[in-house]
C-alpha cells in the first residue's frame, strides 16, 4: 500500500451504533469494498484520491481525537504507516471492517461486522479477535459469532427501508437477545434521531 487513498467522505458527527454510540467522532469513509452487501450505504464509485497527510489535515480541525475508519472496506487501503500517522497526531483510532482482511496491530478499537451470511464464502472472516462484534440481524438468517472472540457482542436490526418490516425485524431481534443474553442490541441511532 502507498500513502494515497481513495476517500468517499470525511465528516464529523456522533457514533450512531455499537458500543461507542453517542461518542463524538471524525469519520473517514473509504471507497471500495471486496464484498457486495445488499444493504450497504456507501457509494463505492465516488470519492477522491488523498494522501495520508491530506487526510490528517482534513481531520485535525475537529475537536474530537477519536477517528473512525470505515467504508466500504477500510482494510483495502489502511496500513500500519497511516495508523502510526494518526497516532502521532493524538488520535485514538477505531476501525469498522467486515473482517476478511488482516488488521494493523495498532488499531485501538476494532469493530468487526461479518457479512458471510449475506454474501457467502467470499465474506469469510479471517479476524479471530476484536473489541466488538456487530452482526446484522435480518430475522431470517441464523445468528453466528463466526468463532470470533470479542469484548462485546452486538446484534443490529437490518434496515430494509420498509418501516413495517424494520419494526418486525427489530422485535424479533429483541426477542432473540432476551433468549441469548450473550448478545446486546445495537440500534442505528443516527437514523432514528436524524443525524449523520
Amino acid at each position: 500500500m502507498n500513502g494515497t487513498k481513495r476517500v468517499n467522505e470525511i465528516f464529523y458527527s456522533l457514533q450512531g451504533e455499537g458500543h461507542n454510540t453517542g461518542r463524538p467522532a471524525v469519520f473517514v469513509r473509504f471507497s471500495g469494498c471486496n464484498l457486495k452487501c445488499p444493504f450497504c450505504d456507501t457509494d463505492h464509485f465516488s470519492g477522491r484520491e488523498m494522501s495520508d497527510e491530506e487526510i490528517l489535515s482534513a481531520i485535525v480541525c475537529y475537536p474530537s481525537r477519536f477517528v473512525v475508519l470505515t467504508g466500504g472496506e477500510p482494510l483495502l487501503q489502511v496500513d500500519d504507516a497511516f495508523v502510526a500517522l494518526l497516532h502521532s497526531a493524538g488520535f485514538e483510532v477505531a476501525m469498522e471492517t467486515n473482517g476478511t482482511r488482516p488488521v494493523p496491530e495498532a488499531i485501538d478499537w476494532l469493530t468487526v461486522s461479518p457479512k458471510q451470511t449475506f454474501v457467502g464464502d467470499a465474506g469469510r472472516p479471517v479476524i479471530t479477535r476484536c473489541s466488538e462484534l456487530k452482526c446484522v440481524f435480518d430475522g431470517d438468517c441464523d445468528v453466528s459469532d463466526y468463532g470470533i472472540e470479542s469484548d462485546y457482542y452486538y446484534l443490529q436490526p437490518c434496515d430494509t427501508g420498509d418501516e413495517k418490516r424494520n419494526a418486525e425485524i427489530t422485535a424479533a431481534c429483541v426477542e432473540y437477545i432476551k433468549a441469548n443474553p450473550k448478545w446486546r442490541l445495537s440500534l442505528q441511532t443516527h437514523k432514528m434521531v436524524g443525524f449523520r
